[in-house]
C-alpha cells in the first residue's frame, strides 16, 4: 500500500490463543523514536472529527484500541485514507503531514505515542499555512 511521504503502518506482535489476544511494545524496538508523550481519544461523538492538524517537528504513532475509525493523511502532494479497526497495527505519521480522524465507530478508542511532549507552537491547524509549510 502507498502512503503519503513517510507514513508506515506498524504491526506489533500479536499473541494469541484460546484466551484472547495479548499485543505488546518493547521499549523503543517497534517505534522508530523515543516515545515522549502517550495520550488517547475515546467517546468520541457521532459525526465529531479528531486531528484536523499536522505537526512541525513531532512524530506519532495511533493504535485503534477498540473499535474503529477512519484517518485521512495529506502530505500536501497525496491523500490517503485508511480504515483503522485492527489494535496491533499502528500508523506512523511524521511531521508535516495533516491528519484527520473520523467515522468512529461507538466506544472506538485510539491512544497516540508521540515523540515529544506537547507544544502547541509545533501545530499546524490551518490547511493553507500547512500547504506553505510543505513548500506549496
Amino acid at each position: 500500500m502507498i502512503l503519503p511521504r513517510g507514513c508506515k503502518l506498524i504491526e506489533l506482535p500479536n499473541v494469541v490463543d484460546d484466551r484472547g489476544k495479548l499485543c505488546f511494545l518493547e521499549g523503543n524496538h517497534h517505534i522508530p523514536f523515543s516515545i515522549r508523550r502517550i495520550f488517547w481519544t475515546y467517546d468520541v461523538s457521532q459525526g465529531q472529527t479528531r486531528g484536523n492538524h499536522a505537526h512541525r517537528t513531532c512524530s506519532m504513532v495511533l493504535f485503534p484500541v477498540g473499535g474503529s475509525y477512519r484517518i485521512e493523511l495529506d502530505d500536501g502532494f497525496m491523500k490517503k485514507t485508511l480504515c483503522m479497526d485492527d489494535s496491533h497495527v499502528g500508523l506512523l505519521v511524521p511531521p508535516g503531514v495533516w491528519c484527520r480522524l473520523y467515522d468512529f465507530s461507538p466506544m472506538a478508542a485510539s491512544v497516540c505515542l508521540a515523540s515529544d511532549v506537547y507544544d502547541a507552537d509545533d501545530y499546524i491547524h490551518d490547511y493553507q499555512e500547512f500547504l506553505k509549510f510543505v513548500g506549496l
